[in-house]
């Protein structure tokens, strides 16, 4: 288990915060882009920033340890929050315990110090989620209206989420009651080829 103890009278340190919201996610990206070493690390993985960053264990552990005059280096602003109002209270906090926030391609964040420019990036970052889930909801709505019309997506897919499970033995019966081909199979059942031809390969030895 990593230790975040401080060690008493020490001075100035720097610090280093990483995140990455899915466990398939590495930051050694993070870390390989930021000037170290430093004199401390922290980390959360796995961890959506939608999570409160005083509630995430590795951003709470450094909250814990920061004094005056540390100074906390990030890759990206978005890594310290989702939102502009998350971000912004995040960013603040750390400045009242005298904390300077240094964001790769921004610079030095500290009292009176670059709040303003945190305040338009992290609305900026906002406002583009909410442009990309707005494009998610007009093809879903595409996709269910297309669905409703002809049996199919506008992609072409039978139902809007997961293909449902084909069984074997009905593609297989199928197959040979319409005489279809293996391509018309596939089509048909939204599987591959080859899933046909094991399909049927198995119904057929049985």
């Amino acid at each position: 288990m990593v230790s975040y103890e401080r060690l008493e009278g020490a001075f100035m340190s720097r610090l280093a915060y990483y995140r990455v919201s899915t466990g398939d996610q590495s930051i050694e990206a993070q870390r390989s882009s930021l000037p170290g070493p430093f004199d401390k690390e922290f980390a959360d993985e796995g961890i959506s920033g939608a999570i409160p960053a005083e509630s995430r264990p590795g951003f709470a552990a450094m909250l814990d340890y920061v004094r005056e005059g540390d100074i906390i280096h990030v890759a990206a602003i978005d890594r310290l929050g989702r939102d502009a109002l998350n971000v912004q209270a995040t960013v603040r906090k750390l400045i009242e315990k005298g904390v300077t926030v240094e964001v790769l391609g921004l610079g030095a964040i500290a009292k009176g110090v670059g709040e303003l420019i945190v305040a338009v990036l992290a609305q900026i970052a906002d406002m583009e989620r909410n442009r990309i889930k707005e494009r998610c909801d007009a093809g879903r709505e595409a996709a269910r209206a297309s669905l409703e019309a002809t049996g199919k997506t506008h992609r072409g897919k039978v139902s809007l989420g997961r293909p449902f499970a084909a069984d074997a033995a009905h593609v297989a019966q199928w197959r040979k009651d319409n005489k279809a081909s293996i391509k018309t199979t596939a089509a048909q059942f939204a599987l591959s080829p080859a899933t046909v031809k094991r399909y049927c390969a198995a119904a057929y030895s049985l």
